[in-house]
This record gives structure tokens, C-alpha cells and sequence, in this order.
């Protein structure tokens, strides 16, 4: 009696009015942070605005959003902020952590629910004796440091209990545990995850987080039970026993509901309130049993079917789980989180110690693993910094085991800083010691000009939407593939980086054709690619690789220039950032799109094409033929020789028929035509070349005089000239056949600056089109033509030809040998001289 006694004076006591949960408002006297709901409602808004900045602010230094949520927490708890007792008494109260908690714990509830959800046990299956062989070879030292330093901690501060076992278990799990969602995003971030390590390390920890999940079972259960190791039993047995009702007994119920609801209907209200119901019955049955409500969360989440109930169900709770509530249990643990209780010299040694050796241990382990596996040792050490990453999993354990009294204020805040300085200097450590060594890709084939008939033509064709799709589509199938010159498609759907787990998990997904998606991003991807699939099926001499991209908008180009390179694709399609609305104009979809396509335009490795998407369908002349009226305005240069190169394949098919119009200077205009020099002149990495009129004019005639020779017999081709003095006359020549053609091909003619285009570009709205693009893709063109805006790829260095070897000298180019040849111009765009890759 007197224990209990002894225990109850030494807690606080909180008493709670029955009525104190709304207010009455401010004009009746009454204060809103007397009462339990404005209160919280203050608590949230403060949590999430304060994670947010930090988010912000920490976004240059490459952390973690986890990192921003935990330090947030500790910046608004007694470490900081709250040594402010004011501050303390009145945000954040005794008598309001009860509310808070409770909902921090909801949002877990569900968070984990859908970790679940996202997760396929079947990459498990597919992961290879490497991945799991690395998994736990990075977990038996760090577990073994994180036991020994518990046993350290508790000989120093001589607090032996009936926890020892429990306290070693908890410690040694945190150290050893890997976070498979923030680990996914680090890697994203640092350009890794389609490499051959990211792939490692993203397995790897994929069954760290399932061998962490039933660690942590066993370690709730024997926490939880402490009369006698029998109780733990029954424990365990319980939980198993939980398992087999959902697979056997849940699961079939959950695949009734499926088979009830028709193909591409929605689920009924009903069946998702019964599915979020079970959540919070599975967490309470398993709270009830002895193991942690997440616990069943989880495991109910792993029975949902993949498919289009996990796609519901996701939309519905992602946003507001992960967005509003998850950043509560992290911001719980910061606000538990005392710096002041880690006292001493000596403490903050050991914490020193404890980060050094876990993190060790975890390389060790790992390289050793990846040694065995004839990894260099480099990429073995890379990975077990990777595997350092810490998150979701660890936090809930420290949690766990602070709320049942094995980790005392100290130890909890020694864990959480040690959580916090491991996942933070993940980052920036693999950044300074891993950079994958790019290949200096050689390859002639950079323009579709260049590229022979008689050859492989590769194309790179870039998705935002599946509204993209028909359009590009029907643009290759005019593409003329042959069985002397056949297409290749490499199809990339980009998609932007979110914070979110499930927009990483597609990446390492075998993609199959009617594969159920598990997110509303994978079952975009698979909507593209079916559709493209569908294509090679029916298409002859056409091969599609699809490919998905998952990256920042901000670097998303490298990406996409990166993947054209190495591919040694010849021309790049994107699409513009503008679509079509019902009444025929044009409105932007994403700002952001533009910035990728401008970024794409300046860096891209070979030949690119600006797509305005109005449709392509032409028109029937027989079955399964489409015939594609295909204009070209040429005015002359390098884009333009590019656009009349694409539109000469093209006349080569059966169904196409192209019409080239020249646009000659009449005897009022300037016959001046130079290029425009470079826009940064002072910059040390920029190289140009001025050129003349007369030389671009020369290339020109050539050009012309050669396509002419060789097209004269086909009746397909029509060429045609207009002559024409300023800018007005060229608009009206334009739309005096606007409405003729299916698509118009126009170079974006780039550094050229002519009196037949005059004007335009003071009126310009996106002058990455140039003045003939951006005219034709306003809302004023016509409403049902498609424009492509080709610029051809005019960059120099010894890629340019293949002729020269990696070594050659980046100062000396051959430019003289370029320039009296009069083989190409280099433009106004910026040229990167140093580095491995020369644009």
C-alpha cells in the first residue's frame, strides 16, 4: 500500500469538468484555451505551421521531412520553448496532453494502416538472397552495440528492475532498425533510386522493416507483461492468433466486397466506413491482447487486396493522415524530448559514443555483407550509411517504451537526438563520399537529320497525364517506323517527388499488364504504359521501354537528359504545359511544367520537340489506316532543318502527306538573318560562335535542294514558297491554311532573328516556343491543329560526332573544322566545358 501510495504522490493529478470541452466565446468572458477542443485545435495549427517552416528552411540541407517534424517537437518542448513556464501552462498543459495524445495515436493508427495498405509482400518474395542477406547483416551489430550500450547505461546509473531484458530489447531494436519510407525519399532526393544501389538498399530495408515490426511486437509484449514470462506467452500467442483471423477470416470478407462491387464503379460508403472501422477495432483488439494498437492497424492494412480498393482508400485518408495528423506523434515525441535531463559530460559522451558505434556497426555490417558479394567497398560503405536511416518505426518504439516505464526521460532523450544526428547526416555524408560515375556516352545520332534511315531511330517521349497519351501515340505511329528504320520509344512518365511512402514504392514494383495499382500515381503509370503496350502489340517495327521518373520539378530534367543520353535516343518529346479547354483555348495545367520543359530545352543532349496537344486523329481512308495531313513552315536555320528532317520520315508513310512551305524575304524586307549572341557573354562556361546570314542560308539551299531531288516523284510531298515582307504578312499566310492540316511541324528557331518574324515576339507569351511556336499555340490559332516545335541539338564536343575520344581536350573541339565545313552553328545556349558531359 505504501508503494502505491509513494507512486501516486509522486505523479501529477489532473482534474478534467465534464463541460469544458467548447467554449461559450470570448464576449460571455469565457478564455478558449480553458477548454479542451479550441485548445487543440490552437496545438495542431502551431505543430504543423512550425513543422512546415522547418521543412523549409531544412529542405537546402537535403533532411529528411521526419527530421523537420521530430526537431519541431522538440522546439515547442521543454528543450526549448517550453522551459518558458508560461509558454507551457498555457499552450500546452497538463490536462490538454491527454487530448493530444489520443489523436497523435488516431493518425498513427491510420498512418500505419496505410503503410500497410502500400506495402506488397510480394516484393518480399521477389527480393534476392542479397537484399535479405544485407537486411540482416546491417542488424546483428548494431543490434548487439544498442544491447550492450543499454546494459552500460543502466550499470552507470545503477537503476537495475524487472525491465533489464525488455530496456536491452528496446535499445538494441531502435539501433538496428532501417526506415523504409524515409530512406526512399533520401534516395529520390540524391538522384540514387534507379540505380543498382538504390535498388539494394531499398529491398534491404524493405525486410529490415518487417523483421523491425516483429521485433517490436515481441518487445511490446514482454514490456507490457511483466507478472511472468507465461503472461508474455499468451501474449505472443494472442497475437499470433490475431494474424491467422485476418488472413483466413478478414481477408476473404474484404475480397467478397471487391467481387461485389463492378469493374470501375466506385466502392459504396458503406464498405469503406466497415474497412475504417475494422482499423480501429483490429487496434483495439491487439491493445487489448497486450501488443500495441499499431500493431493490428498494421497488419490489417496488409490483408487490403492491391487494386482498386487500396487506391480508394488511400485517397481518401493519405492527405489528411499524413499531412495533419502523422506530424502530432512526431511532434509528441519532440515535446517529450528533454535535452536538460542528458546531464554530464559523461552522458553526453555516451550519446556520442552510442551514435558513432551504431552507425559503424551498421556499415560494417553491411559492407562486409556487400564485400562477400563482390560489391566494391565503396558502394558497401554507401549502403550502410543508407541503412542508417532512422524514422517512423524507431520513434514508436521509444514511445512505447517511455509510456511503460523501461526508457526514463533520459534515455528517451538520449535515443531521439542519437534518431535525430543519424538520419540528419545521412545525406550530406553519402553526397561527399558516393557520386556514381556517370558513363561518357559517345554517339553520332544526336538529330533526327543526322540519323540514316536505314537505321534505328530513337525516340524519348516524356508523360505527364494519360490525356498525353493519344496524341503521342498517333505522332509515332506517323513517324513511319520501318523494318529498315524502326522506332524505338522509350515512354517516361514523370512524376513529381512527394514526402509521400507510396509515391516511392512504384519504382520498385515489377510492373506487369494488369497489374492492380496500389496509388492513384502507379495507376496513372499503368494506364500509360498499358496504352503504349497496347501500341507495340499492334504497331509493327515499334519497341516501347516504359520507364517512370520521380523526381523534384526542380531537377526533373536532368532526368529526363540524363535517360537520353544514355539511351542514345535522337529526338526528346515533351509535352507543353498548356492543354486544350472545351471551348478551344488554351490554359496552363501546372507552372511548373514549363519550367521543366525551358530546362529541358537548354541541357538536353540531342534533338527536342515541344508538343502542343490539340489532338491527332486525322482521318480514315481505310480500315486500321489513318491517314495525317502534316505541314512544315520553314524559314530557315538549324530548327528548322530538324523540323523538315522529322517531316521527311514522316512523308514516307503510306497514309501521310506533308506540305512544306518556305517563307521567302520579299524585296521590302531586310535580308539580314543572324544569330542572336550568347545572352550571357561575361559567363567563364559558356562557348559561342557568331555565324552570318549567308552561312545559315547557304546550309539552308543545300538542304532544300537536297530534300527536293529526292522527293520530287512523291505525290505526298508538296512544296510550295511564299514570299512575304514582315511579320503581318507571315501571321496571314499562316492562317490562310490553318484549318487544312492535322499538325504543324515549326522550328523554334532559336538564336535567329529575321524580318519575316519581326513583331512576334514582343507579344511572345512563352517564347521557349519561339515567335512562329508561341503564335500558333495561343488560344487566337486554330483550335484543332497540334503544333510540334522541334529545336535540333547543335552542342558541341567530342560527342557531337563520335569522332573524337573522352580524352580530347575540352577547349579544343574541332570548332574551326565545324565552322568551315559549315556543318552546324553552335546557338546562344549556354555550353558547359568542363565535367563529363559537354552540351
Amino acid at each position: 500500500m505504501s508503494n502505491n501510495s509513494n507512486t501516486i504522490a509522486s505523479s501529477p493529478i489532473v482534474c478534467y469538468a465534464p463541460t469544458m470541452i467548447t467554449t461559450n466565446g470570448v464576449w460571455q468572458g469565457d478564455n478558449p484555451l480553458d477548454y479542451s477542443l479550441p485548445l487543440f485545435i490552437l496545438q495542431l495549427t502551431l505543430v504543423v505551421v512550425t513543422t512546415r517552416v522547418l521543412v523549409f528552411v531544412l529542405k537546402p540541407l537535403r533532411q529528411p521531412r521526419v527530421i523537420a517534424e521530430i526537431l519541431g517537437g522538440v522546439l515547442l518542448g521543454p528543450s526549448l520553448l517550453g522551459r518558458n513556464k508560461e509558454f507551457a501552462k498555457v499552450l500546452f498543459p497538463l490536462r490538454s496532453v491527454m487530448v493530444l495524445e489520443t489523436m497523435a495515436n488516431i493518425g498513427l493508427l491510420y498512418f500505419l494502416f496505410l503503410v500497410g495498405v502500400e506495402m506488397d509482400i510480394a516484393v518480399i518474395k521477389r527480393t534476392g538472397r542479397k537484399a535479405i542477406s544485407i537486411a540482416i547483416g546491417g542488424m546483428i551489430l548494431p543490434f548487439v552495440i544498442g544491447c550492450s550500450f543499454s546494459l552500460l547505461m543502466q550499470r552507470q546509473e545503477g537503476n537495475a528492475s524487472e525491465h533489464n531484458g525488455t530496456y536491452v530489447l528496446f535499445l538494441g531494436v531502435a539501433l538496428a532498425v532501417t526506415a523504409f519510407p524515409v530512406l526512399a525519399r533520401i534516395l529520390a532526393e540524391l538522384k540514387l533510386i534507379n540505380t543498382e544501389m538504390g535498388r539494394i538498399a531499398m529491398s534491404s530495408a524493405l525486410v529490415n522493416d518487417i523483421c523491425a515490426w516483429i521485433l517490436l511486437a515481441l518487445a511490446i509484449a514482454l514490456a507490457e507483461t511483466n507478472s511472468s514470462s507465461l503472461t508474455s506467452l499468451w501474449v505472443i500467442l494472442s497475437s499470433a492468433a490475431f494474424v491467422v483471423a485476418c488472413i483466413f477470416m478478414v481477408r476473404p470478407a474484404i475480397m467478397w466486397m471487391i467481387r461485389r462491387t463492378p469493374e470501375g464503379e466506385p466502392f459504396s460508403d458503406f464498405y469503406i466506413c466497415l474497412i475504417l472501422t475494422g482499423v480501429m477495432i483490429s487496434g483495439f483488439i491487439t491493445d487489448a491482447i497486450g501488443t500495441h494498437s499499431v500493431f493490428g492497424a498494421f497488419v490489417f492494412g496488409l490483408i487490403i487486396p492491391n487494386g482498386p480498393l487500396g487506391v480508394t482508400l488511400i485517397e481518401k485518408l493519405e492527405d489528411f493522415v499524413s499531412g495533419l495528423l502523422l506530424p502530432l506523434f512526431f511532434a509528441i515525441s519532440g515535446l517529450k524530448t528533454d535535452i536538460g535531463q542528458v546531464r554530464g559530460t559523461s552522458t553526453w559522451v555516451g550519446l556520442m559514443i552510442v551514435i558513432v558505434l551504431a552507425c559503424a556497426g551498421k556499415v560494417a555490417g553491411t559492407a562486409v555483407v556487400a564485400y562477400f558479394y563482390k560489391m566494391p567497398l565503396r558502394e558497401g560503405v554507401t549502403l550502410g550509411l543508407l541503412m542508417n536511416t532512422k524514422g517512423l518505426v524507431e520513434m514508436i518504439i521509444l514511445n512505447v517504451g517511455k509510456d511503460q516505464k523501461v526508457l526514463d526521460d533520459s534515455s528517451f532523450s538520449v535515443m531521439v537526438v542519437s534518431a535525430v544526428i543519424m538520419t540528419s547526416v545521412v545525406g550530406p555524408l553519402v553526397t561527399s563520399i558516393y557520386r556514381p560515375a556517370r558513363r561518357y556516352v559517345v554517339y553520332k545520332r544526336r538529330t533526327i537529320q543526322r540519323s540514316k534511315l536505314d537505321a534505328e531511330l530513337r525516340i524519348l517521349t516524356c508523360v505527364h497525364t494519360p490525356r498525353n497519351v493519344p496524341t503521342i501515340i498517333n505522332l509515332l505511329e506517323a513517324s513511319n517506323p520501318t523494318k529498315r528504320s524502326p522506332i524505338c520509344v522509350y515512354v517516361l512518365h514523370l512524376v513529381e517527388l512527394t514526402g509521400r511512402a507510396s509515391a516511392m514504392l512504384i519504382v520498385h514494383n515489377t510492373r506487369k499488364s494488369g497489374r492492380p495499382a496500389l496509388n492513384r500515381t502507379q495507376a496513372q503509370s499503368d494506364h500509360i504504359i498499358n496504352a503504349f503496350e497496347n501500341y507495340e502489340q499492334h504497331a509493327a517495327n515499334v519497341s516501347v521501354q516504359p520507364l517512370t521518373a520521380i523526381s523534384p520539378y526542380s531537377s526533373m530534367h536532368e532526368d529526363v537528359c540524363n535517360l537520353a543520353e544514355d539511351k542514345r535516343v535522337a529526338f526528346i518529346i515533351i509535352p507543353f504545359h498548356k492543354q486544350q479547354t472545351v471551348d478551344g483555348g488554351m490554359e496552363a495545367t501546372n507552372p511548373a511544367l514549363r519550367m521543366i520543359n525551358q530546362n529541358v530545352l537548354a541541357n538536353a543532349p540531342c534533338s527536342v520537340g515541344i508538343l502542343v496537344d490539340r489532338g491527332l486523329s486525322g482521318s480514315t481512308r481505310a480500315v486500321n489506316q489513318v491517314s495525317h495531313s502534316v505541314a512544315v513552315l520553314f524559314f530557315g536555320g538549324p530548327d528548322d532543318r530538324e523540323a523538315l528532317a522529322y517531316a521527311w520520315r514522316m512523308s514516307e508513310h503510306p497514309t501521310t502527306t506533308v506540305t512544306v512551305m518556305r517563307f521567302i524575304p520579299g524585296e521590302d524586307a531586310s535580308r539580314t538573318t543572324v544569330v542572336e549572341p550568347s545572352r550571357e557573354p561575361n559567363d567563364p562556361r559558356v562557348l559561342t560562335v557568331m555565324t552570318d546570314g549567308d552561312h545559315e542560308r547557304q546550309q539552308d539551299e543545300e538542304y532544300l535542294n537536297d530534300f527536293r531531288s529526292k522527293t520530287a516523284n512523291h505525290e505526298s510531298i508538296t512544296y510550295c514558297e511564299r514570299t512575304v515582307n514582315n511579320g503581318e504578312e507571315t501571321v496571314a499566310a499562316i492562317r490562310s491554311i490553318e484549318s487544312v492540316h492535322d499538325l504543324y511541324i515549326v522550328g523554334r528557331g532559336q538564336g535567329m532573328i529575321s524580318p519575316l518574324t519581326a513583331g512576334l515576339t514582343d507579344w511572345s507569351e512563352c517564347p521557349e516556343l519561339g515567335a512562329i511556336g508561341d503564335m500558333m499555340a495561343s488560344s487566337d490559332f486554330a483550335a484543332t491543329v497540334s503544333v510540334l516545335v522541334v529545336q535540333q541539338y547543335v552542342g558541341t564536343g567530342p560527342q557531337n560526332e563520335g569522332n573524337s575520344t573522352p580524352d580530347s581536350p575540352a577547349g579544343q573541339i574541332d570548332i574551326d573544322e565545324q565552322l568551315n565545313a559549315g556543318l552546324q552553328q553552335i546557338n546562344h545556349r549556354p555550353h558547359p566545358i568542363k565535367g563529363q558531359n559537354i552540351f
